[in-house]
């Protein structure tokens, strides 16, 4: 038996091993900019260094005969860029590293 506290209050339960072993969820960093599907990078409109206002295209991902524009969250700056024309990158790949405008 464990001990699970929920807002103060103490339960006595057991996990099972697949629990136990889970890996802790984090939360994710606003500074880079994951893939959200398997796609063909189409065209790459920045350069690093580059200053962006929020809502600029940053890059075209082709995705299941999709074109889907990469947009800046927010008013920054790109910091490198880890993808190329015409490069097939997988699910949750780093593409674009970016920081928040100072």
């Amino acid at each position: 038996m464990k001990e699970l506290i929920i807002q103060g209050a103490v339960y006595q339960t057991t996990f099972t091993r697949k629990f136990e072993q889970r890996v802790n969820w984090e939360a994710p960093d606003v500074n880079m900019l994951y893939s959200f599907i398997p796609g063909t990078i189409i065209d790459i409109y920045v350069k690093p260094k580059q200053k962006l206002k929020e809502g600029e295209v940053i890059l075209l991902l082709e995705a299941m005969k999709m074109q889907n524009q990469v947009r800046m969250p927010f008013d920054g700056e790109i910091v490198k860029i880890n993808v190329k024309k015409d490069e097939v990158i997988p699910n949750r790949y780093l593409m674009v590293e970016i920081k928040p405008k100072k």
